[in-house]
């Protein structure tokens, strides 16, 4: 025998090595009567994720996708020509140009309501297939009773899928598929990373027919979750509540902080009614005084302990302009309909002192209103 046709075969019997924590599969196939097969189908960090939120939101079925996007547009995938989409007014800037762009591709009729009051709800068309909305909403955090939503829907239509995107509520504060949802949606990149080293997206259903479809989307489509970065997520959910627990006590200390400032005219934060949402933490939205709007560079140059990368919902804390971050795809008459200016803020706090935070706005803020006065 040829040793380099050895080489290629030599394997460490791994079966008595017993990790602490599962080793990372790092390989595209594997045996031919693996349930495995191929990691485009599955693969065994990613199905440990899968399981591992699954019972975190009380879902029967989760699937874990590249990204928060990938898994959004293959729940998009479920429409057909002709159907009928609606969506929530306020919503994240790139999933509201995935929508309208999606729409006009594929002959879906787009419908943009304001889901959040009983007017709203009264405009639904009658015909619709599909209900897409974040709650609390990006931005300002306005909340979205989801059954109300589902019960006025499903009298339309029975068959209509109820789609929440609840990335920012997490399952530790929110279980939509409770509340009449059919599918719970997430940017793992956001909360469940934690470390702005990750990326990823998370769907749960509990209907069995539904996962089937979803599930034979995403091995057709490729756009499964890399094993490498369900290993790095997994990681993270060992340290997801104790995260979670810190971003929220940190929020809820800097809420009257921030409403005392002279610098910021409002503060935004959801509605926690105890039943639906019981919970909250890690991001907020101002609006900043409005002589302060020229000089708003001035303010981010001056932060020390927040960040101004498009990473948020992590250990550090960061800053960002929706206007000019989050909804910078949209037309300025499509932000405008949103209520978005450019004095709209979003803060998002990290595990970092307290203390160092509010110390570290204030000084920003300070060296802003001096700009003003040159």
């Amino acid at each position: 025998m040829n040793i380099s046709t050895e080489m290629l075969h030599i394997r460490v019997d791994d079966h008595g090595a017993q990790p602490a924590v599962t080793p990372l599969y790092q390989c595209s196939a594997f045996s031919a009567d693996s349930a495995f097969f191929y990691s485009r189908k599955a693969n065994p960090n990613v199905s440990e994720l899968e399981q591992v939120v699954a019972a975190l939101e009380g879902s029967e079925h989760a699937l874990a996708y590249a990204t928060g996007m990938s898994a959004l547009y293959m729940v998009l995938e479920l429409l057909k020509p002709g159907d009928s989409l609606v969506i929530n007014r306020l919503i994240y800037g790139c999933s509201y140009k995935l929508f309208q762009r999606y729409a006009a591709r594929l002959g879906v009729q787009l419908s943009i309501l304001d889901l959040s009051c009983a007017q709203g709800l009264a405009a639904l068309p009658a015909k619709v297939d599909m209900v897409i909305f974040e709650t609390p909403t990006n931005p300002f955090l306005k909340d979205i009773d989801i059954q109300a939503v589902s019960t006025a829907v499903k009298s339309i239509n029975p068959q209509a899928l109820i789609v929440v995107d609840n990335t920012w509520a997490t399952p530790l504060f929110q279980k939509p598929l409770a509340w009449g949802a059919d599918i719970s949606l997430y940017s793992a990149t956001k909360y469940f990373s934690g470390h702005s080293d990750v990326m990823g997206g998370l769907v749960m259903v509990n209907d069995q027919a539904l996962y089937q479809r979803l599930l034979e989307g995403r091995f057709y489509s490729g756009s499964i979750l890399t094993p490498h970065s369900a290993w790095l997520l997994r990681r993270s959910m060992q340290t997801f509540e104790l995260r979670m627990e810190r971003h929220g006590k940190t929020t809820v200390q800097m809420l009257n902080y921030l409403k005392d400032l002279p610098y910021i005219e409002r503060v935004y934060y959801p509605h926690i009614d105890g039943k639906q949402l019981t919970g909250y933490g890690g991001i907020v939205f101002v609006d900043i005084r409005r002589d302060l709007v020229p000089v708003y560079k001035t303010f981010t140059r001056s932060l020390r302990w927040f960040g101004t990368g498009t990473g948020m919902a992590c250990v550090t804390s960061m800053v960002a302009q929706p206007f000019s971050g989050s909804h910078a795809s949209m037309t300025d008459e499509e932000k405008a309909l949103m209520g978005i200016g450019q004095g709209l803020v979003r803060l998002c706090f990290g595990l970092e002192a307290l203390e160092d935070l509010q110390d570290d706005l204030l000084q920003a803020f300070q060296t802003a209103e001096q700009a003003t006065r040159q």
